[in-house]
């Protein structure tokens, strides 16, 4: 049978599928980082560093392998970036030679004709790809970091703002001590502090030039015993690509570059599991501070922010969803999941390279950081305009304290004559007829006005108020003034300084929808 006719190219872009990474949710600069133009540039500057470090190693010989002038075209070339045609003549060289490397060297060879006998001479694809790969990750690490900050910076500043404002605790769910509502922001806020600091030190990591096995042998039958010369020669031109490239702080300790001892024909991929899981682990805290907030205005305790003409339900307008954070729940979800993708294609990596790893990869890496990028931008428009309901929180702290204050209210009464385990008997008693009012009955707790009229308890009736008396919420909320106050000068304050030219470039989000 003859081969069906194709389907004719799209003639609109609502005819195609579009990723919602791209158009819903990622960064204009993460997104950036990883487009087509920014890697084929970053290939093309790689290609330069290899020729820049051939010839440096080999311009006192007879015969360099590369000239100066070759070099210079190049650099020429290199250094205006490439153009729309160039992609598009790069992409028509792909359909013949079935080859992306190989496309784009012929492509950049038609564009410098005296340095095309010399680009890519001695290596392999992955020297390339592997090292380009390196680079977009170290530059998105870089934005994830800062933006990681920001949230933090955001959290901060609702912890400071909230610090003194008790609120009830839960733990599995359930009634449980008080603390503050800044002391909540604070610990949501130090989460987010462990995941940095990891992405702080961990260093970058490098292939270098290792050929088709990661042997070298290429590189040794052209520069025998400079080669290794011409790896530290390409690696210090890398790092100079590196500063043109990023605009974050390059004093960073993880763009201290390494090159792996030991690679195949790729770097090792078990590399993109500690990358990916690191992406994951900030993932995790997102997730969780967002189900705390969703969690919590369904108490109506808080609100994230919401549009003047924002619809919460096609159904329901009186609905106020707190859609921010489901959509943070959404992708991070998505980011955490894509760490086993990473697990199996290290784990089934044959020998010195196979193939399947590259079409996973494309997806895997660039949407891991795509989605979480989104996810941070999200995070920070909703801890910076956080609404606390300060009246509820009140209300629904004030209808458990009751039950919370029992053990005071029992030491008080025996510190002043009281038998203990006639008196606890009596608070047994007492609180399940009240928590039998408030579940079965529907009623306002009364536990108070049951102790005032019990004359057990007649010694500490006085005591059973609010303002500094035993149903002072302050009186229960522990250190968590004084633990909130020293994180935000010992932890995020330093933070705010280290990062300060990264968040003042940064600024908004710009993405919006």
């Amino acid at each position: 049978m003859p081969d069906p006719a194709p389907t004719p190219a799209p003639s609109s872009p609502y005819d195609t599928y579009t990723s919602p990474l791209a158009s819903r949710n990622a960064s204009h600069e993460m997104l950036r980082i990883w487009s087509p133009r920014h890697k084929f540039n970053t290939w093309r500057r790689i290609w330069l560093a290899i020729a820049e470090a051939q010839h440096e190693v080999t311009k006192d010989w007879d015969k360099p392998l590369v000239s100066a002038e070759q070099v210079e075209e190049l650099r020429a070339v290199v250094e205006r970036g490439i153009t729309d045609e160039e992609l598009a003549r790069a992409s028509e060289l792909e359909r013949d030679l079935r080859h992306d490397v190989m496309a784009h060297v012929h492509c950049l060879g038609e564009q410098c004709p005296k340095a095309k006998p010399i680009i890519h001479l001695g290596c392999t694809s992955q020297d390339v790809v592997c090292n380009a790969d390196l680079m977009a990750i170290l530059e998105a690490v870089g934005l994830i970091q800062t933006k990681v900050v920001r949230c933090i910076d955001a959290l901060g500043t609702e912890a400071n703002r909230y610090k003194t404002l008790a609120t009830l605790g839960f733990t599995h769910y359930q009634p449980a001590q008080p603390l503050t509502v800044g002391r909540r922001a604070a610990q949501w806020a130090c989460d987010l502090v462990a995941c940095e600091n990891r992405l702080y030190h961990d260093p970058f990591l490098r292939r270098g030039m290792r050929g088709a096995t990661g042997t070298q042998a290429s590189f040794y039958k052209l520069l025998g015993k400079d080669v290794d010369l011409f790896e530290i020669g390409f690696l210090h031109q890398l790092d100079h690509i590196d500063w043109e490239l990023s605009p974050w702080d390059q004093e960073h300790p993880h763009t201290t570059s390494y090159t792996f001892q030991l690679t195949g024909q790729t770097y090792p991929r078990v590399y993109d599991t500690h990358i990916l899981a690191d992406l994951a682990s900030v993932a995790a805290v997102l997730h969780k501070i967002a189900t705390d907030i969703r969690l919590l205005s369904n108490r109506k305790e808080i609100d994230e922010p919401f549009g003047k003409n924002q619809i919460g339900s096609s159904a329901m307008p009186y609905k106020r969803n707190p859609m921010k954070c489901e959509r943070i729940c959404g992708l991070t979800r998505f980011v955490m999941n894509l760490v086993g993708n990473a697990y199996d294609t290290a784990a089934t990596q044959w020998l010195e390279r196979t193939l399947d790893d590259s079409s996973n990869r494309r997806l895997s890496l660039p949407e891991a950081f795509l989605a979480l990028d989104g996810a941070l931008d999200l995070m920070h428009e909703v801890a910076s305009g956080l609404v606390v309901n300060e009246a509820m929180v009140r209300k629904n702290l004030m209808a458990e304290l009751p039950f919370l204050a029992t053990e005071n209210i029992l030491m008080e009464a025996v510190k002043l004559g009281g038998d203990r385990q006639d008196l606890h008997e009596k608070i047994r008693v007492h609180a399940q007829a009240a928590g039998h009012r408030v579940k079965q009955e529907g009623l306002d707790n009364d536990l108070i006005e049951r102790l005032k009229n019990d004359p057990a308890f007649k010694s500490v009736h006085h005591l059973l108020t609010e303002e500094g008396g035993l149903l002072d919420p302050m009186n229960y909320i522990g250190r968590s003034v004084e633990q909130t106050e020293r994180f935000i000068a010992e932890v995020i304050e330093p933070l705010r300084e280290r990062y300060a030219d990264e968040l003042d470039q940064l600024g908004g989000s710009d993405r919006g929808v």
